[in-house]
């Protein structure tokens, strides 16, 4: 199952696709610290096919995510990862995956777009998942645009 969902932030596509993807291994912590503890960076340089573990602090209830950049577009503000180990991988779904688009508006600020694309495992009853990605991101982009309106030099 997929679901898409948009949020307006005020801040430029450039300069929040930087933060939220480009810094997010050292910005994540900082930005949202009552759910990440550190990202590392187990794979690659950043680029496509690099994998990053995010650990989770207790609040969560999983310890970890590690997630597989598959697709990162500088040009057009796009990225695309695949979560591939920890969270509910292997207990409750087979696979999920996002796909970022940060839209610049007219306005100055930017439109981000999420895809989630989720499945589930066999046998298990689907729950809310998709609502629960939808608010654990839209939470994370906000918590980002006030970091960066609180921060004017970050990522510039």
């Amino acid at each position: 199952m997929s679901s898409t969902f948009e949020v307006e932030t005020s801040i430029p596509a450039s300069r929040m696709y930087k933060a939220a993807v480009l810094e997010w291994h050292n910005l994540g912590p900082k930005i949202v610290p009552e759910h990440i503890k550190s990202i590392d960076l187990i794979h690659g340089d950043g680029n496509a096919g690099s994998i990053r573990q995010i650990n989770f602090t207790p609040a969560l209830p999983f310890p970890f995510a590690k997630e597989r950049l598959d697709s990162i577009d500088h040009n057009n503000f796009e990225v695309k990862n695949t979560t591939i180990e920890g969270a509910d991988i292997g207990t409750k779904l087979e696979c999920y995956s996002t796909h970022s688009k940060f839209t610049p508006t007219s306005s100055g600020g930017c439109i981000v777009k999420v895809t989630t694309t989720v499945k589930i495992l066999p046998g298990v009853k689907p729950g809310d998942e998709e609502a629960k990605a939808k608010e654990t991101i839209t939470k994370a982009i906000k918590a980002t645009e006030a970091y960066l309106l609180a921060h004017p030099a970050v990522c510039v």
